[in-house]
Order: C-alpha cells, then structure tokens, then sequence
C-alpha cells in the first residue's frame, strides 16, 4: 500500500535513511528540516531517481511554518496518512550549567514539533481511512542521562504524548508508536572503532516500515531498538 508520508526532522543518518526507505516503498515523502540546502540536494538526488519527494523547509516549532508545510504536501501528494516525529532538541548539560532558554529550545523542537505536526497530521488521518503516527525517541527518553536534562527532559515528554495520543487514537484507527533507539547511531560519512556496537539507520528504517503496515489487531506501542552486543 502506497502511503502520503511527513518526516519531521530529515538530516544526514537515521533521518535519511527514513526518507529512502519510505520513498523506495512508493510512499510519498514531505521532507521536513531546517536546513534549506541540504533538503534541496536530498530531494533532487531522489527525484532524479523516480520518487516522488518534497523538500519543505520547516521550522517545526512554529504553528505557522508546520501548516505551510503541511499545506504544501497536501497540495503536491494528497492527504497524509505517516507521520514520523524525528527532530529531537539536543541540550546536553547538567542542571547547574544549562540556561532555561535551552531546556525549552530542547522541549520545543522534541516535545511541542511532536505536538505541533501531529495534530496537523491526525486531521487527515481522521477525515480519511486512519493512520500512523511514529515518534522516534532514545535511551534518554526511559532513563535520563548525567549532564543531559534538557534533552532527557524532552525525550520523556515525547515518550509521553505518543502514548497519551496511542491511547486517544487507537480507537480512531490511528496506530501511534514510541520507537526507543536505545544506542548510538552509525554516523554517516565516519568511521567507528566497533561498527557492532552501533545501531544501523537502514535497519532502523526497515523497523518504522514495518511498524506502518502492522494489523491493527496487533499494534506495537513501543518498540525497543539497541544493537546485538548490548545487555538486555
């Protein structure tokens, strides 16, 4: 089944990687980021190829640059049925060093972009045949992290929308899904000393597929992700 697909938070890696894999699978993507140039270059190499792709630069943590956005796919593919909440507001300092003006920077990009381009995507999927709502969080966002609490505090607010919003939804046909990638992330473009003891972006990508096209009579609501050779 072909989906109208938003990924809120496209960058080099996992971000990416979402992208490729949506778009190979015949969904439409909307491409949300900040950064103008990079979403430029990642939707000409993918329209050259046959996808069909939208570059929307965005600004996730403002209501009327997310609605543009929004609008924008809508007029290009049609009425969005994935949403794939991916941004995520890095603060990584202790308590006694990090200024308020950064603790809400982190919320407002992890915790209210979630909310923001959920509550565009959720009226579609409501109006329409339902949907799946995907909310990428982190090792943060079931346990915080030492000189990290912005960004703990904001992955555990995301952890917490996605199953308030599972809950309200799920009866409305909508699948929502916390997806904890508890480890780090192949960088792209550099090597590692132990390549096993990082998580795969394609291979997380395979994971938020499969997670769209789950029978609703067996929803996953969260779904834990962590490299082999790490402890259980």
């Amino acid at each position: 089944m072909s989906h109208t697909a938003v990924i809120a938070g496209v960058g080099p890696g996992l971000g990416e990687s979402l992208v490729r894999k949506f778009a190979a699978e015949g969904c439409s993507v909307g491409m949300f980021a900040r950064s103008e140039e990079y979403l430029a270059d990642l939707d000409a190499e993918l329209t050259e190829e046959g996808h069909a792709v939208l570059a929307a630069p965005t600004d996730i943590t403002d209501p009327a640059a997310v609605d543009a956005g929004f609008e924008a796919v809508r007029e290009a593919f049609g009425p969005v049925d994935v949403l794939i909440n991916h941004a995520s507001g890095g603060a990584w300092k202790g308590l006694t060093d990090i200024s308020p003006e950064a603790f809400e920077r982190a919320w407002r990009v992890s915790a209210q972009g979630a909310l923001l381009c959920s509550q565009a995507a959720v009226s579609d999927m409501l109006a329409e045949d339902g949907g799946t709502v995907l909310c990428t969080g982190a090792t943060s966002a079931i346990r915080g992290r030492e000189n990290a609490v912005g960004f703990s505090a904001a992955k555990f607010a995301v952890r917490g929308l996605a199953e308030s919003m599972a809950r309200e939804l799920g009866p409305q046909g909508i699948h929502v899904c916390h997806v904890v990638v508890d480890g780090g992330i192949l960088p792209p473009g550099r090597a590692v000393d132990d390549p096993d003891e990082y998580l795969d972006p394609d291979a997380i990508a395979e994971s938020y597929w499969h997670l769209t096209e789950q029978d609703e009579s067996a929803w996953t609501l969260e779904l834990d992700l962590r490299p082999h050779v790490e402890s259980f």
